[in-house]
């Protein structure tokens, strides 16, 4: 059975940094690209970021880019997206996905997704 569990998710101040992990199991993380994703209240799924499986080339939305870092740590099946300079428009609940098929900041083209963990960053 495929599950993607994120954790990590909490208050912050504007400045602040948060680690957010993405543990799976059920699948070889090797053979998938991970994307994360977030999506503020009365918004839409925004990509933030992904990690090709073939190479471990990276992609990050303009607006985090220079601030946000995704990893991957094979041996424990764990993705993380470190998060600097946190800003009060970065709060949103944030996802981890996993695609079979590419790297995308496109959320269609993932086939499994985790429950979201929130992210509130507020003086």
């Amino acid at each position: 059975q495929v599950q993607l569990v994120e954790s990590g998710g909490g208050l912050v101040q504007p400045g602040g940094s948060l680690r957010l992990s993405c543990a799976t199991s059920g699948f070889t993380l090797d053979y998938y690209n991970i994307g994360w994703f977030r999506q503020a209240p009365g918004k839409g799924r925004e990509g933030v970021s992904c990690m090709r499986s073939s190479d471990g080339r990276t992609y990050y939305a303009d607006s985090v880019k220079g601030r946000f870092t995704i990893s991957r740590d094979g041996a424990k099946n764990t993705v993380y997206l470190q998060m600097n300079s946190l800003k009060p428009e970065d709060t949103a609940v944030y996802y981890c996905a996993a695609s079979g098929s590419r790297c995308s900041l496109a959320p269609s083209v993932y086939d499994y997704w985790g429950r979201g963990t929130q992210v509130t960053v507020s003086s």
